[in-house]
């Protein structure tokens, strides 16, 4: 198996805009310093070095490394990046009654130990726990079972997208299937038995070896007859699996109730993400993490669970034909078939951001000469951008995954779990949520870096199939490997092709932040001196007085151009993004608060008046209104921050108040409403400012 090293350095230029200020991510000068510190970070991790090849395979002699080009800024309108849609309200179907497959496990390699459910049921559970596993994806697992299980909360638009009735979450049999005390198989009549995914991984940039799913068990997939979307239901803290190394298989209530939360938040903002469905406290489970924690599950879907790091660990094996049977997978069941992958995109294009044209044949080759692009090329691409579009995403909303190792990083740019996750309080581009990210790995501005160092580690792993070009199902490249004669051109072919795609990452992920940051804006056109005048001047004005990031999309949504007609105007206006005690940036004042602000407002308003073509009072009253609903649309009022989960978990966990589960989980699935009307109360706390020593919470990786 050719072995490819991609060592990360930076392009003589990056030409993202003429923007030159020092401060804020999108500067260039910043991101430059930032991308030189993350190579220098990572010089050291050059190619994996995988096991002895198994005997069925050549593995030719080391081949030179790859030099690619390290591409990340900010921000396609491109393909669907999976974001899911809110269902239908009239779903009628219980758990029983919708349809149920398993294409993962009927497709895809099990663990030779349990090749078959029955194998894996007559086991006595304990014989299913922490073990190396090869040549699998997955191994047959039953979830624990759970005393007396709780169920603290469903959520209403997970119902509707899965299909099932709303009146079904108030059934028996669903309390105990999200508990894992039921699942659909029987020995006699057959079903679909739980499973748990076999993946790898680098953690913190580091080789982790074999990972998978430690506590997590898919039940089944079903797919909504009406949307014709797919979703696999898996349970997580339902038990130890061989993939829980030295863990116990179970979540705690804290970390629980956020991903419970944080899921379906996401997705009302629409941004791609794994979704939901319910939260059940375990009470007779006590859970050691730092202190004695009480257990929960959430049982979550997805249109797959497959990451980054099922290659990784295939590529350490040498597991040459698992990689080719994975991603072949994912183009024909994951995707829906070779045909509705990206083409290759034409010579010297202006429009890398576009969505690429479809319907390739799966053989056909495209491409100039030395970068012929077959049909694993494309499945790379299609990964590729669709998370380039998600990383854009989160940074126009300011929200930072805190663990973006290449097992959190989905194959189908979905935000997949969610650890010591957080959204941007006051705005500072080298914030991470995680406290054990010394080194700023998984900060707001290396965000982006991360996801195409994540990529480019997916395109070491797809490297030999995507150098192969026309000669990649030659029966002799198939059965033994690469040839020593041909590993040269093989390579250089990979590494041409990886640089092209890095660009459309760039050209994607900029074109993703730059429309949301314009939608945010109250703009409904893009010029190229926004970038400068108006994203890049708030953003620095944002850090240097500490203002909030979300706060201030939302209140000025509320601003008339009446109200920043005159420089007085613009300076009153102004206060309205302070704090409560006013501005607490270094070395900053409410004057020169003020000032800046204002003088931010006075292009902010030129663009306006541009933009919506007002011309006199009746048409900016009109334009006003207009503008208003549309921020509105995209600027959420409720944000899930770190300080108010904290909040929510105290009321749940310890002072008993289980009813705030369901007002906080109206307010994340509408999040932009003014009001919700269950407790005007704490919907205003939860909406209000950010209590000053509880703003940048950082949390542990430990749930």
């Amino acid at each position: 198996m050719a072995q490819f090293a991609v060592k990360m350095t930076m392009p003589e230029a990056i030409n993202i805009s003429n923007y030159q200020s020092p401060q804020v991510l999108i500067n260039i000068f910043v991101l430059t310093i930032s991308l030189v510190a993350f190579c220098m970070l990572f010089r050291r991790i050059s190619r994996l070095s995988p096991p002895k090849a198994p005997r069925t395979y050549q593995t030719p002699a080391p081949v030179p490394r790859m030099r690619l080009a390290q591409m990340s800024s900010h921000i396609s309108n491109g393909h669907n990046n999976g974001s899911q849609s809110n269902g239908h309200s009239d779903a009628t179907a219980t758990l029983a009654d919708i349809p149920k497959s398993n294409n993962f496990t009927s497709k895809l390699p099990p663990d030779p130990q349990f090749p078959t459910p029955i194998d894996s049921h007559k086991a006595p559970r304990q014989k299913l726990g922490p073990r190396m596993v090869r040549g699998a994806l997955y191994t047959f697992v039953r979830p624990e079972p759970t005393e007396e299980p709780e169920l603290l909360a469903v959520s209403k638009a997970a119902l509707r997208d899965i299909g099932l009735a709303e009146s079904e979450a108030s059934s028996e049999e669903f309390k105990q299937v999200v508990a894992g005390n039921k699942f659909y198989w029987d020995e006699e009549k057959g079903g679909v038995y739980p499973w748990a995914q076999c993946y790898g991984g680098f953690q913190f940039g580091s080789w982790a070896g074999q990972l998978g799913d430690g506590r997590a068990i898919s039940l089944f997939e079903t797919t909504n007859p009406k949307t014709q979307i797919r979703y696999e239901l898996q349970l997580k803290g339902a038990g130890k699996t061989p993939y829980s190394r030295f863990a116990d298989g179970k979540a705690v209530l804290r970390s629980s109730i956020r991903e419970f939360i944080v899921s379906e938040y996401l997705n009302a903002i629409g941004i791609p993400t794994t979704r939901a469905l319910s939260l059940t406290l375990c009470p007779k489970s006590e859970v050691i993490r730092e202190r004695l924690e009480p257990g929960a599950i959430v049982c979550r879907f997805a249109q797959t669970w497959l990451r980054l790091g099922t290659f990784d660990l295939l590529r350490s094996r040498g597991d040459r034909d698992l990689i080719r049977k994975v991603a072949t997978y994912i183009a024909e069941d994951v995707f829906g078939g070779w045909d509705k992958l990206p083409a290759a995109l034409p010579a010297e294009t202006t429009d890398a951001h576009l969505d690429p044209a479809r319907g390739v044949p799966k053989d056909e080759i495209q491409g100039k000469e030395g970068a012929e692009e077959n049909r694993f090329t494309r499945v790379y691409r299609e990964i590729v951008r669709r998370n380039a579009k998600l990383v854009g995403m989160m940074q126009a909303y300011g929200f930072m995954n805190g663990v973006l190792n290449t097992d959190n990083t989905s194959i189908y740019g979905l935000s997949l779990d969610y650890g010591p996750f957080a959204f941007m309080d006051n705005f500072d581009p080298a914030y991470t949520p995680n406290h054990d990210d010394h080194m700023l790995r998984y900060s707001y501005r290396a965000q982006p870096s991360i996801f195409w160092w994540n990529l480019v580690r997916l395109g070491e792993a797809l490297g030999e199939l995507i150098g192969a070009g026309d000669k990649v199902d030659d029966e002799e490249f198939v059965e033994k490997g690469v040839h020593e004669d041909f590993a040269p051109v093989l390579i250089k072919r990979a590494e041409t092709i990886i640089e092209q795609i890095s660009d459309e990452y760039k050209a994607v992920f900029l074109s993703e932040y730059r429309r949301l940051m314009t939608l945010r804006l109250g703009l409904k056109t893009q010029k190229e001196s926004d970038f400068e005048k108006l994203f890049s001047e708030l953003l620095d004005t944002m850090e240097a007085l500490e203002l909030d990031f979300n706060h201030f999309f939302r209140r000025l949504s509320s601003v008339k151009v009446d109200d920043v007609s005159t420089k007085e105007k613009r300076e009153s206006t102004a206060e309205r993004f302070f704090h409560r005690e006013g501005v607490t940036g270094l070395n900053e004042s409410n004057d020169s608060g003020r000032e800046k602000v204002g003088k931010w407002l006075e292009s902010w308003r030129e663009r306006v008046v541009e933009d919506w073509d007002i011309s006199d009072e009746t048409t900016a009253s009109a334009a006003d209104e207009q503008r208003e609903k549309l921020m509105k649309s995209v600027n959420p009022n409720f944000v899930p921050r770190g300080w108010l989960l904290d909040d929510i978990i105290d009321r749940v966990q310890n002072k008993k108040e289980r009813d705030i589960l369901k007002g906080v989980m109206e307010m994340t699935l509408a999040p932009f409403e003014d009001e919700w009307s269950w407790n005007e109360e704490i919907e205003k706390k939860y909406c209000g400012d950010v209590p000053r020593f509880q703003r940048a919470i950082q949390c542990s990786c430990s749930s």
